[in-house]
């Protein structure tokens, strides 16, 4: 029996990952956090002290990185060459450096390899900026998850502060409006919606809206 792929993609601090995680769950299906992965990666550089504009450097790097997907209670754990970074990778300045060197060609093809794999062994649901374009055209349901970037911003703020994390609003604007132009206009699978995905805009919506609305889409469509 054919395995059944949602891809979703969008840009940074759409709430992909949040919203990707509860569909999975709701529908059994296996969540793919492939923004997770790459942060793996930039962890990696980032302690090898790698210049993100290096590319040869960054070759030779690949050679030596290794990121799996490990399950522990349902949820997924992401190893990075044996360790478990979960707990790492999601500093700002991980999530900064993730799309830096996502840009890099040698960084893509290893990644978009593993989540192929995983796509082709179980129904899945992946979100990133280049699933339904580059690692799943197939995909069976594609939606282009996104939001206003002052919303956007609301939320991070928001996520920060309830951790006691002091931050600036317009800073944290500006941080996603140059990330939202770095992802569209890298030369290698930049960020896009598929001429075949659904538009969902949670600028007004709230979680449980948007997830009953992809759900919905799912069902029309199985």
């Amino acid at each position: 029996m054919k395995n059944y792929n949602i891809a979703i993609d969008g840009p940074a601090g759409a709430g992909k990952s949040t919203i990707a995680k509860s569909i999975a769950k709701n529908l059994q299906f296996i969540y793919v956090d492939t923004g997770a992965m790459y942060r793996a990666v930039a962890l990696y550089m980032i302690r090898q002290q790698i210049d993100p504009e290096d590319d040869i450097a960054i070759t030779n790097a690949c050679n030596n990185i290794d990121v799996t997907i490990a399950y522990v209670n349902g949820e997924q754990q992401v190893i990075l060459n044996g360790e478990n970074v979960n707990s790492l990778i999601r500093t700002e300045e991980v999530g900064k450096m993730s799309s830096a060197f996502a840009k890099h060609k040698t960084v893509r093809t290893k990644m978009v390899e593993l989540q192929r794999n995983l796509a082709a062994k179980a129904n899945v649901i992946m979100d990133g900026r280049d699933i339904g374009t580059v690692v799943l055209p197939n995909a069976d349901l594609k939606v282009y998850l996104t939001a206003s970037t002052q919303e956007r911003a609301r939320r991070r703020w928001n996520e920060l502060t309830d951790k006691g994390i002091a931050c600036d609003f317009n800073e944290i604007e500006q941080d996603i409006i140059a990330r939202d132009t770095q992802d569209m206009n890298r030369e290698i699978s930049p960020l896009c919606q598929a001429e075949d995905a659904i538009l969902v805009d949670s600028s007004a919506m709230s979680i449980e809206q948007v997830i009953n609305v992809i759900i919905q889409l799912y069902k029309e469509k199985c």
